[in-house]
């Protein structure tokens, strides 16, 4: 079975052509001479007419789901490929034909543990979406609840794990062929896409992640997100609100219902900058495939998000290094963008700033010569990490996703509103955020944070010290007295400056406390 999969592989590779990479890449190898006869043979009986990007993405196509998927996953590594392959990748569609519904009516049974009937009052036995991992029914609770019904293909892991295996062995066989492919690092990719399925084969993951974002916009009219229902959710089934929307790429129907097209633009980019530097946590497949706008109601001109299989999560670290880089690079301070290299240290310590910020200045200039409103944050982001890439530094698989959801924000927003300035939207949301790490608010969050441990650890200062001295003092004989007298004088005055520093601190909360207070 694996050998004629593999041979199938081979052969739709040989017929898009893709093999040229390992021909060229073999040149240094072989010799020219030996290259052009094996590329004239090769090229025997195909035409090869299409673009290079074009001909992967029908490669791709026609090896099914699971390939597909993979080209979508690379195609958001556009600090690896060539921009004329990464965009030809993005346009690939994750649409395939249904499962028979019996089977998914046996999955969801076998899932939950009950019956169709007694979980569902209706049930659409007709899917109404279906993708490479799973289909979507909608169905109605006994209480009358509509619902939408997520679940897995069957057999789905060994699928993947066979297919898997077969794109690990082609990345190494085209790895000992082709230097272009090692730098394109494509073991590494299949490892990273390999992360996204098995996350994605977890439903209860994918519920766990929608109720965090719900959590976190629970008070915002921007974005809703699906209430999951937990007594109806599993590994391979999970039951949430069904919501109601206009697919948010149907530009003509947004419009014919009324929609406010630069509104939804600029909330958009909200949406996106809330997620990233307030919660930390953000929706990392956010094409127009899994966002609807609302059309009625309270829903009306909202976001309404949907497959919450896959989102980035980013550290205080994380969020401090890309404020403080897209606002360098606004200031043109590429000295600064340089600097943070350095310090989070991504980039070798024998690294020459001066060397940093000149590829950094190379790179980013050239942004300059066209208006704010044109300038991709995305690309900006992406230009960093290609120019960060000569010096060695190791891109951090949180920061590729960002980059990938930040290009599909872009995309997204400049498609409702060509005239979108995504730089006046986001540079209010990155100062507060500045403002509030490191400003007057930020030391007051910080020092509130730190008051519980404070609470129990001056307390108990001095019994630790004088358990520490005394045991300190058993250990050593009576020549050693006089010197440990005079040790513990010094210490117990240090104990002391410490009491004084906690006491100033808590007086400086509770001023500043009363200075936020006072009316």
């Amino acid at each position: 079975m694996r050998i004629s999969r593999l041979s199938r592989i081979f052969l739709v590779a040989w017929r898009y052509g893709l093999d040229e990479i390992a021909v060229s890449g073999a040149q240094a190898t072989l010799g020219w001479r030996w290259t052009l006869v094996v590329g004239r043979l090769m090229r025997l009986g195909r035409r090869l007419d299409a673009p290079r990007g074009a001909r992967m993405r029908m490669a791709l196509e026609s090896l099914g789901p699971i390939f597909v998927k993979f080209g979508q996953v690379l195609s958001t590594r556009r600090d690896l490929l060539p921009p004329d392959v990464a965009d030809e990748l993005a346009r690939l569609q994750d649409d395939v034909p249904p499962f028979p519904s019996a089977v998914a009516i046996a999955e969801i049974e076998r899932g939950l543990g009950r019956r169709i009937d007694q979980m569902f009052s209706e049930f659409d036995a007709e899917p109404v979406a279906s993708a490479s991992i799973a289909q979507v029914h909608f169905a109605r609770l006994h209480d009358g609840t509509e619902v939408a019904v997520k679940v897995l293909r069957p057999g789905m892991a060994d699928v993947i794990d066979n297919d898997l295996a077969l794109l690990r062995t082609a990345g190494s066989l085209a790895m000992r062929l082709s230097a272009d492919a090692r730098r394109l690092r494509p073991l590494d990719v299949i490892e990273e896409f390999n992360h996204y399925l098995h996350d994605e084969l977890d439903l209860v993951r994918e519920a766990a992640n929608a109720n965090q974002l719900r959590r976190n916009f629970a008070d915002s009219t921007l974005l809703r997100i699906p209430e999951m229902y937990w007594d109806f959710c599993a590994q391979n089934v999970i039951v949430m609100q069904r919501v109601r929307g206009i697919p948010i790429g149907r530009i003509d129907r947004l419009v014919e219902s009324g929609i406010d097209l630069k509104k939804l633009s600029r909330d958009g980019v909200e949406i996106f900058f809330t997620q990233v530097f307030k919660h930390g946590f953000f929706h990392a497949d956010m094409h127009p495939g899994n966002i609807l706008v609302g059309d009625t109601g309270e829903d009306f001109n909202r976001y309404i998000a949907l497959d919450f299989g896959i989102v980035g999560t980013l550290s205080d670290f994380d969020k401090n290094y890309l404020a403080q880089n897209f606002l360098a690079f606004f200031r043109r301070d590429y000295r600064r963008v340089a600097e943070l290299h350095v310090e989070s240290g991504w980039v070798p310590s024998s690294t020459r700033v001066e060397e940093l910020e000149g590829a950094v200045r190379a790179t980013c200039e050239p942004f300059f010569d066209r208006p704010l409103k044109e300038i991709s944050l995305g690309l900006v982001l992406l230009r960093l990490f290609q120019a960060s890439r000569r010096f060695n530094v190791s891109i951090q698989p949180q920061l590729v996703l960002l980059q990938k959801t930040l290009l599909n924000i872009e995309g997204l927003g400049r498609q409702l509103d060509p005239d979108l300035d995504l730089w006046v939207t986001a540079k209010p949301i990155l100062e507060r955020w500045m403002n509030e790490q490191i400003g007057t608010q930020g030391l007051v969050d910080r020092l509130q944070q730190e008051m519980p441990q404070w609470a129990q650890l001056l307390p108990s200062i001095p019994r630790l010290a004088h358990r520490a001295l005394t045991a300190a003092g058993e250990r050593r004989d009576d020549r050693a007295q006089e010197k440990l007298l005079a040790q513990i004088v010094r210490e117990q005055r240090g104990i002391r400056r410490a009491l004084w520093v906690g006491l100033v601190l808590l007086a400086t909360i509770a001023g500043l406390q009363a200075w936020r207070l006072w009316p």
